[in-house]
């Protein structure tokens, strides 16, 4: 399965200590590095409840490497480390496949990783995930968002569910209103509530990679915890604030449902999920319908969801204002 990901500029295989990258193989002259950890959270949980552990892996790959794309960059190799108390070979299997899958999907190598098997600090079919990602940016190619400016029009790409943020708030509605993994999830029959919950996170790699090569691009947002409004805040310029329409995109039934089912207010809502937008772009207004056409044509779903704003003054502090989405 490491195997199937191999790529331009990876060395060897694995087996060894260390794993190796060639920057130059790669095609770099001038790079700089990056680099992203991140895990699945809660969501394992209902993926061990539910024995269905094939789709995350590709979770785990996603929350790391959109991350390093909003910096412009490629990921180039990416690392996993699972733990567990007893090792079940066929879980971890499933669990490799779809690590193996997602890096496909972010054309980047598995070089390496770690399989701990510790007995006493997991119990019964507890595991855990984490994965780690390196990519690289050419020194005149990398995005902080400093090229924002009041004008830029804000384009939304659509997510594919939950993503892997917000699960303990999920697993508390289930739990409370003892919902059951296996039956048809009411929000998207015929699939059952496990396997609607634990659709993979979405992986915009390639898509906005291609879309920043065209040019225009100032700067992106990877939505994941905080919603919306606390990630897109991070990639703002002191003095603007983005001005979002939440009318503008339709939120996916499932975040309707957990918002009817759980009695969750528009506010909590925006703070936990991404509600149906997955990956922001800050885009020139020039080059907008250029560059969605072009994320369209590699199969995103994209929503013209607001523009950047002027701040009262200069000085003031990069803001977000989101009008409420109809739950």
């Amino acid at each position: 399965m490491a195997a199937s990901t191999s790529r331009r500029g990876s060395v060897g295989s694995l087996g060894g200590f260390a794993g190796v990258f060639d920057l130059a193989e790669a095609g770099y002259r001038d790079p700089m590095l990056l680099a992203a950890t991140d895990g699945v959270g809660t969501k394992l949980k209902i993926a061990i409840a539910a024995d269905r552990h094939d789709g995350i892996g590709i979770d785990l790959v996603a929350m790391c490497v959109n991350d390093l794309v909003v910096a412009g960059g490629e990921p180039l190799l990416f690392l996993d480390y699972y733990a567990t108390g007893h090792l079940e070979v066929e879980t971890g299997r499933r669990i490799v496949a779809g690590i193996a899958a997602g890096c496909r999907l972010a054309g980047c190598a598995l070089i390496g990783g770690e399989t701990a098997e510790l007995p006493g600090l997991y119990a019964g079919d507890d595991y855990d995930l984490a994965g780690f990602a390196v990519g690289a940016v050419e020194r005149q190619d990398l995005l902080d968002g400093s090229a924002i400016g009041a004008g830029d029009v804000i384009l939304g790409l659509a997510s594919d569910g939950l993503h892997a943020n917000g699960f303990s708030l999920v697993r508390a509605v289930i739990a409370d209103y003892g919902f059951d993994y296996a039956a048809a999830a009411p929000f998207a029959p015929p699939m059952s509530l496990a396997e609607a919950l634990l659709v993979p996170t979405r992986i915009y790699v390639r898509s906005c990679l291609t879309a920043i090569r065209h040019g225009g691009i100032h700067g992106l947002c990877h939505v994941t915890g905080g919603g919306i409004g606390e990630n897109l805040v991070r990639v703002l310029p002191a003095g603007l604030t983005a001005e979002l329409d939440g009318s503008r995109w339709p939120v996916p039934p499932v975040f309707r449902w957990l918002a009817d089912v759980g009695g969750i207010e528009p506010d909590e809502m925006l703070r936990t999920f991404n509600c149906g937008i997955g990956m922001i772009l800050v885009v020139d207004s020039g080059a907008a319908e250029a560059v969605s056409a072009q994320l369209q044509a590699a199969g995103e779903t994209v929503h013209v969801i607001g523009q950047i704003s002027p701040a009262e003054t200069p000085q003031s502090a990069a803001s977000v204002g989101l009008s409420t989405p109809s739950f």
